[in-house]
């Protein structure tokens, strides 16, 4: 195994076990998470000419408990700021680049905020990831809001 942890090691066996995406690079340090593979997100949200860098999934776990598991994650990049919730607009949380409906996305939050974390996670020694958490997250008809956890992830290209 050679530089990953006994740690990382076991998360990304639970994460092989419970989120059918290839684990190396989604490893999770609490399996509260029990992530699910929702490629509908990245259609929504990514831009079309960059769906292939991008992985999509959602957990009932509060933002809160995802970010408690960051926090063991030997592969999370801690950086000023990193990994910290912030509110935001719908459209500073999803972005303008993908193709959804941006007035229905902000008639469906209406007042509300997002709240938003993001950082990076690496491995052997290079920035490998980008997430956004992002929690309550839209339907993907853009028509109701869940109170679990959308993870979104932009894969770095070597």
């Amino acid at each position: 195994m050679g530089i990953i942890t006994r740690a990382l090691a076991a998360a990304l066996a639970l994460l092989a076990s419970t989120w059918p995406l290839p684990a190396t690079g989604y490893s999770q340090a609490r399996d509260a998470a029990r992530w699910v593979d929702a490629p509908d997100y990245v259609t929504l949200f990514a831009p079309v000419n960059r769906h292939t860098e991008y992985r999509a999934a959602i957990s009932t776990a509060a933002l809160d408990t995802i970010l408690a598991g960051v926090e063991q994650d030997a592969a999370a990049v801690r950086t000023p700021g990193s990994w910290q919730p912030r509110d935001e607009s719908p459209s500073d949380a999803f972005g303008t680049a993908g193709p959804y409906n941006e007035w229905q996305l902000r008639r469906l939050y209406g007042s509300r905020q997002v709240r938003v974390a993001r950082g990076a996670r690496m491995d052997r020694g290079r920035v490998t990831e980008s997430w956004t958490l992002v929690s309550p997250y839209p339907a993907t008809d853009l028509r109701s809001l869940h109170p679990g956890t959308l993870l979104l992830v932009l894969q770095i290209a070597p």
